[in-house]
């Protein structure tokens, strides 16, 4: 999934940079002294987007939306995190229960009964039941929202497939085994809901309390919205009654101020002055300079479930050629790009030297290595002994990446003999191109929440829609995708993702660069920092010493 923030005005960044200077003048008087009361467990997070919607499920909701509202609801299931180079990231293959204490899975896997935890309450203190749990459920899949598309990915489609077994039990029934269905139902699209609330402030023709619910909540996650200005700032409060955390632990904040302010620069100030405790959205010449100084914290964790890549249009001439393609890939500067492009601040995708896949994992480092007289050869294959022209298309708002490497490929083509012509577009446009398959070769990113390998790869490497970048079609590619969501023998589906792999690093419909650090600065004394899955901060697992 990739999500685009709306653009802040200046009128309101401006707003709320003064208001986070000033020591959070937004914030109505009793807020203000119970901060300063407590500013040791009061978290102040910066940054450049805004939490648009209370509900993540609206559509058009930001990142920021999805970040806040994992701490403002729970799910059945959570991700766990674990430890990696000294760093936290989510663990993908360890899902527990989180609104449920208990999740039973079937001997055929078609099958999951969730127990709720016994004295959860919402909100608004009133008890969780069963019936919350299924109206919540239907609400998934049959609401005009975000969440239909994306859990149907675990074959979640049917309010007939979820069922009340008891006053705290609920069951969910497959019609056959699916590895992405429990994930699915721990990701920021599937919020419980307090159903007798919402429907308060549903309609006919709002049955599902959509536009209620974007700007108020019928929640019992960890925290609790206190105010709620979009554009400006949100603040959330604790939920001292919450038992749904590992071991039943509160979170350590007891508040947390989340303030939209543009400007890096002014970010990157706040952070060093000691007004602010956490950004996520800083520029890398920003970071370089506070790290300098040393006094901030930096966590840079490679964005493990996601990736950058120039993508080829493989429906459109030159590129639909497989040799072109190839030829591309073996003119392009690698380390010349990962170093103008990120300072080297990430994880390369290029550089392996297999001729057999390792492992079933992806994404992985694949056999993309510079070789020139080898791209001038296969240029002459494909039958342009003398070259070709193009253009390269990146998008405004990814520039301080993408400009700097599409000066380096073009400079590359030309010594192939393929002339190119650099195009920078305005966001909007860009995504309109791409998505009509206009432009032939151009810089992406992508994200897949669920980083199973036959997720990824069924998401960005098969299918009609946008996700498939490249408008990939591959006969072998889209049935290995389709049989390896409903493998359950371990080999067999190993096997499916290293041959849709191969066919991957064989065909490069994109050549996959990067993985990008996502760089969390904050205040030296905070640790606990999670890199997750969404690319936003779980306010539930930090810490000030």
């Amino acid at each position: 999934m990739k999500f685009h923030s709306p653009k802040i005005t200046r009128r309101e960044g401006l707003k709320a940079a003064l208001a986070t200077a000033a020591g959070a003048a937004l914030l109505p008087a009793s807020v203000r002294s119970a901060d300063a009361q407590t500013r040791s467990e009061t978290l102040r997070h910066v940054m450049a987007g805004t939490i648009n919607s209370l509900d993540a499920t609206v559509p058009g909701s930001t990142r920021e939306a999805f970040g806040a509202g994992m701490s403002i609801y729970d799910r059945l299931g959570s991700f766990g995190r674990k430890e990696v180079e000294g760093q936290w990231t989510f663990d993908f293959d360890n899902i527990r229960g989180e609104l449920a204490e208990k999740i039973d899975r079937s001997a055929d896997g078609r099958t999951f009964t969730f127990h709720l935890r016994q004295g959860a309450t919402w909100h608004d203190g009133t008890p969780v039941t069963a019936a919350d749990v299924k109206w919540s459920l239907d609400r998934a899949v049959s609401a005009k929202s975000l969440s239909a598309a994306q859990i149907a990915s675990g074959s979640l489609a049917k309010p007939e497939q979820f069922k009340v077994v008891g006053d705290r039990t609920v069951e969910v029934s497959l019609d056959r085994p699916d590895r992405l269905a429990l994930a699915n139902l721990s990701i920021p699209l599937s919020p419980m809901f307090n159903s007798v609330l919402a429907k308060k402030h549903a309609t006919s023709d709002d049955p599902w309390a959509l536009a209620w619910l974007k700007d108020n909540t019928a929640a019992g996650g960890a925290y609790i919205v206190e105010t709620h200005r979009p554009g400006q700032q949100t603040v959330l409060r604790r939920n001292e009654n919450w038992k749904n955390g590992p071991e039943g632990k509160l979170p350590f904040f007891r508040r947390v101020i989340a303030q939209t302010v543009p400007e890096a620069a002014t970010r990157a100030n706040l952070l060093e002055r000691g007004d602010a405790d956490l950004s996520i959205d800083l520029q890398a010449s920003d970071i370089d300079a506070l790290e300098q100084r040393g006094r901030i914290k930096l966590v840079a964790v490679p964005q493990t479930n996601g990736f950058t890549g120039i993508v080829f249009n493989t429906r459109l001439a030159p590129f639909d050629n497989p040799k072109v393609r190839q030829a591309v890939a073996a003119a392009l500067p690698y380390e010349d790009m990962f170093k103008a492009a990120l300072f080297g601040r990430g994880r390369r995708l290029f550089g392996a030297r297999w001729t057999e896949v390792p492992s079933e994992a992806f994404p992985q480092r694949l056999p993309l290595n510079t070789d020139l007289a080898k791209a001038k050869a296969l240029l002459t294959e494909a039958g342009y002994p003398n070259g070709l022209q193009t253009t390269f298309a990146f998008a405004a708002g990814a520039a301080s990446a993408a400009e700097p490497a599409a000066v380096l490929v073009k400079e590359a083509l030309a010594k192939i003999g393929i002339e190119v012509t650099v195009q920078k577009m305005p966001d909007a446009q860009f995504v309109t191109l791409q998505v009509e398959r206009r432009l032939p070769l151009f810089m992406e990113s992508g994200t897949a929440w669920l980083p199973a390998p036959d997720y990824f790869l069924r998401t960005y490497f098969s299918g009609e829609h946008r996700w498939n970048f490249s408008g990939f079609k591959n006969a072998e590619m889209d049935s290995l995708v389709q049989a390896a969501r409903f493998e359950t023998d371990p080999a067999k589906y190993a096997a499916a993702c290293k041959r849709m792999i191969t066919i991957a690093a064989t065909d490069v419909p994109t050549v996959m660069l990067w993985q990008p650090n996502q760089d969390a600065v904050m205040a030296r004394n905070i640790s606990g920092y999670t890199y997750w899955f969404h690319r936003q901060v779980d306010y539930r697992d930090l810490v000030r010493a």
